[in-house]
């Protein structure tokens, strides 16, 4: 007998309610009005972070990954515990989709399936080759410096001839222990920002425009940048769909980011179908698409 229908999945930061933390405040948020949408639908809900000692994982239907926003940091005790938790429940996303999308290389598929990227090239853990000379095989003047598995702007650092030797030891430091990715530098990321569009039970349902600070690129709070509304185009929610229609199989939910290339283009930076920030908040009725999804697979489980 399961006790849970769903668990939504969090870190041990956002368990509990934190008085006077907005960023707390807001994850909290966030996940009450899911909760409300899918009781209302007559699931039992929990909620606990992922590495709960105390937590039976064959006690729920499904776990939901929401804000397991430390995985990255502590990506092998992640993965080991994917894979022990995955005999007991299902995931929402699906495992072999989460599997996929940890890891930037998912960018070289979506090309594949004519997705179009950031001009990008992956730098495998152990290469002997100094950043200098990975660089120079590029052409490109400026680039950005990444984990292939990150997020929050972890080690992500802009780069060019005048900084380049500069980052040379901490790439060093990275490369013996995990893969990278060079990507060309877009002019307009600092100018236009990224546009952001959640996409629920294959539908779109709202968008966000991120800008990052006066000064710097990285458009994530955590570096100062910004979040604005905006309303996308028909051209860009239809770029949207085409990403998702080119993963291994449908997100249940996913947040499409989007960029425009040094030749003007719409490209995808980054799709996010394991735990993205899909600002509820803004959108609240974005949750009642993605809890009838939630409903039907439950109901077929």
């Amino acid at each position: 007998m399961h006790l849970f229908d769903i668990t939504l999945l969090t870190d041990q930061r956002y368990v509990l309610p934190k008085p006077g933390d907005w960023y707390v405040e807001n994850i909290m948020l966030e996940d009450q009005l899911l909760t409300a949408a899918l009781e209302k639908r007559g699931l039992r809900v929990h909620r606990t972070h992922w590495d709960d000692p105390e937590m039976d994982w064959s006690s729920t239907r499904f776990a939901m990954f929401r804000t397991t926003w430390d995985y990255f940091d502590r990506f092998p005790e992640f993965s080991n515990w994917l894979d022990a938790t995955a005999t007991k429940t299902q995931f929402i996303n699906a495992l072999p989709l989460i599997r996929w999308n940890m890891d930037k290389h998912y960018l070289l598929d979506l090309q594949a399936q004519g997705v179009r990227i950031p001009p990008t090239l992956f730098i495998e853990t152990g290469d002997p080759r100094s950043l200098v000379e990975i660089a120079e095989t590029t052409n490109w003047h400026e680039m950005v410096l990444k984990p292939a598995v990150s997020g929050a702007g972890r080690h992500t650092y802009r780069l060019s001839a005048l900084n380049m030797h500069a980052h040379a030891d901490i790439f060093k430091e990275l490369i013996a222990q995990e893969s990278m990715m060079l990507q060309a530098f877009l002019e307009s990321v600092p100018i236009k920002g990224e546009l952001t569009l959640m996409m629920m039970n294959g539908e779109y349902t709202h968008a966000v425009l991120k800008k990052a600070k006066t000064g710097d690129f990285r458009v994530q709070d955590d570096f100062g940048g910004t979040v604005h509304d905006v309303v996308p185009s028909a051209n860009e929610i239809a770029f949207a769909h085409h990403v998702l229609q080119a993963c291994p199989s449908l997100p249940l939910y996913a947040r499409v980011d989007l960029m425009w290339d040094n030749d003007g283009q719409l490209c995808v930076s980054e799709l996010e179908a394991i735990e993205p920030e899909l600002w509820f908040r803004r959108q609240p009725t974005s949750v009642e698409p993605l809890a009838d999804g939630i409903q039907k697979l439950i109901q077929a489980f």
